[in-house]
């Protein structure tokens, strides 16, 4: 490994003799320089289990070079340079409510991090935007390839109480989809989309709201009860309809511009106030 050129994936545990200091352990163990092993630090890259007597506590990102580490501490280091070099499209605040806020993730941008960094995620982006130091938590997901309303939570106990909304289903999604094709003729005007998925059950409502001859794609409201894996993608996939741009599901649906899908409504009982909330992107404003 040299020059911090290629992907390097790196496990180990602090031992009595090792550096206490997070970057002088990472630099006893890997070519990477200094600099690179703090860029990745940085943008969410190695991660610390720490070890304290008999209680193991949960695996977290490592951001501070200057940490100190305690034996039996497990350190992780996931470095992709691909990754770590990429730039993500920023997210929009549309309202902040305190414990909560709600958020317009464009398309590309990852809803939350993985392994090898977050910093392209909305996730870390509403952290630097409130308080790099404190941690917020997804609600609910939004495929990195769509874009529309999220809404992310920024303490343990307001994620739950959000969840249960969505788990209940007293949330309201309105999706804006462009499909390949006449939907109206091959399903009508509107209709219910009920095939299970992966076993389970799973409902997508749906409204056509017109055809274009020219482009044969039809633009579509869509409103799912579940929340199944690529649901909307994989039922109008289903039913020959796919959405234009889907990298995964359909034929004949490329589209340079990417996924023609957004989350443009979402409407529930607010947990702070317990009053209703309605928020809503103008299809005009996606622009397709």
């Amino acid at each position: 490994m040299s020059g911090g050129e290629r992907r390097l994936v790196l496990k180990q545990r602090v031992g009595g003799d090792d550096p206490r200091i997070a970057i002088d352990f990472l630099s006893a163990r890997c070519s990477l320089s200094r600099s690179a092993l703090k860029d990745a630090m940085n943008k969410g890259a190695v991660w610390l289990t720490p070890r304290r007597g008999k209680r193991r506590r949960l695996r977290q990102r490592l951001r501070r070079a200057t940490a100190l580490l305690a034996p039996g501490d497990t350190i992780e280091l996931c470095y992709d340079p691909r990754l770590l070099a990429a730039i993500a499209p920023r997210a929009t605040l549309v309202e902040d409510r305190g414990r909560y806020s709600v958020w317009f993730k464009p398309a590309g941008l990852l809803a939350q991090g993985t392994d090898f960094g977050d910093h392209c995620a909305l996730l870390r982006q509403v952290e630097r935007h409130f308080d790099p130091r404190r941690q917020v938590f997804l609600v609910h997901r939004l495929d990195r390839e769509a874009c529309g309303l999220t809404l992310v939570a920024h303490d343990a106990e307001m994620t739950a109480a959000l969840s249960a909304l969505f788990r209940e289903d007293r949330v309201r999604k309105r999706y804006r989809a462009l499909v390949r094709g006449d939907l109206a003729a091959v399903r009508g005007g509107s209709g219910r989309i009920d095939l299970p998925i992966d076993g389970k059950p799973a409902l997508t409502e749906f409204a056509v709201v017109g055809f274009d001859r020219d482009t044969d794609t039809s633009e579509v409201d869509v409103v799912i009860h579940s929340g199944r894996l690529h649901q909307i993608r994989r039922h109008l996939d289903a039913v020959g309809c796919p959405v234009v741009g889907d990298p995964r599901y359909g034929r004949g649906n490329k589209n340079r511009e990417g996924l023609r899908l957004a989350a443009v409504a979402l409407e529930f009982v607010c947990p702070i106030r317990e009053q209703p909330a309605s928020y809503a992107v103008a299809a005009e404003a996606l622009g397709w």
